[in-house]
């Protein structure tokens, strides 16, 4: 378990029951496979909501609104629209870069995996875009670093709401609506 992992089992203990995922279904229908992080932190607490504000995605996720692959599907047709309108971020300009959504906040900002060719998906880092705008942060963290740093006051956005993170942590996994 990575150390990131753990300070999240600290800040908010784990649900009882463990979910359980496809992992390879999940990545075919990807086209790649997905960092170790993010499969140990689904296994832990499945797709959930932080704070009632961050939204972690889950593939098969109960509540369908939040399901990863579904948004990936979505956000990659989305943003090859947004870009005839818009610059990339500098990130993405290389030839075959992408991002993969992993979250999303109730403001609607977007937490992203920078995927980039010949870079393993536990080297992948986090790019946040906000909602309705064209700003771009990019932290060299994996996503487990960033929602324990963002939940322990470690790392700062300025992009994600100033409401964020609560003093006292909240913690829901996401259920069928």
């Amino acid at each position: 378990m990575t150390g990131a992992l753990q300070r999240l089992l600290e800040i908010t203990p784990a649900p009882h029951e463990p979910r359980r995922t496809d992992w390879g279904v999940t990545e075919e229908s990807l086209g790649v496979g997905l960092p170790a992080d993010y499969k140990q932190f689904i296994e832990i607490y499945g797709g959930s909501n932080w704070d009632d504000h961050l939204y972690v995605l889950e593939p098969g996720c109960p509540n369908d609104n939040y399901d990863l692959i579904a948004w990936a599907r979505n956000q990659a047709e989305d943003l090859e629209g947004l870009w005839e309108f818009e610059k990339k971020p500098t990130e993405l300009q290389d030839e075959g870069t992408r991002v993969i959504p992993w979250a999303t906040t109730d403001n609607g900002e977007c937490l992203y995996w920078l995927v980039r060719p010949g870079t393993e998906p536990d080297q992948w880092t986090v790019m946040l875009n906000e909602a309705r705008g064209d700003r771009w942060e990019h932290f060299s963290l994996s996503c487990t670093r960033f929602l324990a740093g963002s939940l322990d006051g470690e790392l700062r956005s300025g992009i994600l709401s100033s409401l964020f993170p609560r003093p006292v942590h909240e913690f829901r996994r996401l259920g069928s609506v």
